[in-house]
């Protein structure tokens, strides 16, 4: 006996959909959104149940709290699409889409490793982003006034103190305030970063992927708990796809008729990155691979970049090419648990 759930996540409640083998409803049912009682609901199903519920804030939790007690949990990254919309026609389709195979590549979730070290990553993402934040507050209210406000100094306590007497007393008020909370938030960046580290360089694995070349400690540290296990990508070109750097053609068009037959016509295809992918790790490697263009001079993937402008390639294209190429190397380093070996890298490139 299969049981196959849909249930859409809501912060009260959470709409249920049950269908059985043939696909007809069996029940609807609406629980609070609560542990207990959503853990009591299915597990009173009888039979092999299958559950599937929508990516969101909710959706670690009820992995980490439903996967025990269900035959498959499948959490499904929806999207927009036109029409009408209810929680019942959400948890109908949601249901109908796990009966029938079509949830397509389900979100990844594990429950069980980088715990600590996600946490850790987190926070530090969260302060680093309201550090920037407030930052581009001071110098849109300074650009606001009419004064220039170039550089770094601006955000300097001693250097700000100076640049606020051009400004009438309220508006000296108003960046006061502003200062101290950058203040804080880089104090309190400063200890989330340590934390983020300590947890981080307690994985074996870290210290290894941190000889990848742009990969520095707090790169790999954020990337650690967004991959989790190299296993998951079967081949490179996977990885690439979930990095953002996978290659898309679209064309319209294509066909034209000669006498009796069809032939497809030399028409121009746009070329792309993929939209789906993971942006942490974009920005990652692209981060890494811009280190490398910039600050690593001499290395075999600098040359590597170098020929490469120098047989007519565009920069973007070649830095593309470079972050495409870390993360494969990354990828290769951590299945074998071998650390870089730039001799490796010339070998290959020869």
């Amino acid at each position: 006996m299969e049981r196959y759930i849909g249930g859409d996540v809501h912060a009260a409640s959470v709409s249920f959909s049950v269908r059985n083998e043939t696909g007809k409803v069996l029940r609807r049912d609406v629980v609070e959104t609560n542990g207990q009682a959503l853990i009591g609901y299915v597990s009173q199903q009888p039979g092999q149940v299958h559950l599937c519920i929508e990516e969101g804030e909710w959706s670690q939790w009820l992995h980490e709290i439903l996967s025990p007690h269900v035959a498959e949990l499948v959490v499904y990254r929806a999207k927009w699409t036109p029409g009408m919309k209810s929680d019942r026609r959400d948890a109908d389709g949601l249901s109908e889409r796990m009966r029938t195979g079509r949830v397509g590549t389900p979100v990844y979730k594990d429950r069980k490793q980088f715990v600590a070290l996600r946490e850790a990553s987190r926070r530090y993402t969260m302060l680093t982003h309201d550090q920037a934040r407030v930052k581009n507050r001071i110098k849109s209210f300074y650009r606001s006034r009419g004064i220039a406000c170039g550089g770094n100094d601006v955000y300097k306590p001693d250097a700000r103190d100076e640049r606020m007497r051009a400004l009438p007393v309220p508006h000296q008020e108003t960046l006061k305030f502003l200062g101290r909370e950058l203040d804080a938030l880089v104090e309190l960046q400063t200890e989330a970063e340590k934390a983020m580290l300590q947890e981080s360089h307690r994985h074996p694995m870290a210290r290894v992927l941190e000889t990848v070349p742009g990969l520095g400690p707090i790169r790999v540290a954020v990337m650690l708990p967004i991959v989790v296990t190299p296993w998951r990508f079967r081949t490179k070109r996977q990885f690439w796809s979930y990095c953002g750097f996978a290659i898309v053609t679209r064309s319209s068009s294509d066909w034209v008729k000669e006498g009796d037959r069809w032939v497809r016509v030399p028409v121009r295809q746009t070329r792309g990155l993929s939209f789906s992918h993971n942006r942490q790790l974009k920005w990652i490697y692209k981060g890494a691979a811009t280190t490398v263009v910039a600050h690593m001079a001499g290395s075999p993937l600098h040359d590597h970049y170098d020929a490469m402008l120098e047989h007519g390639t565009k920069p973007n294209l070649a830095k593309l090419t470079i972050a495409r190429q870390i993360a494969a190397i990354s990828l290769s380093m951590w299945k074998a648990k071998e650390r870089y070996d730039p001799e490796r890298i010339q070998r290959t490139q020869s």
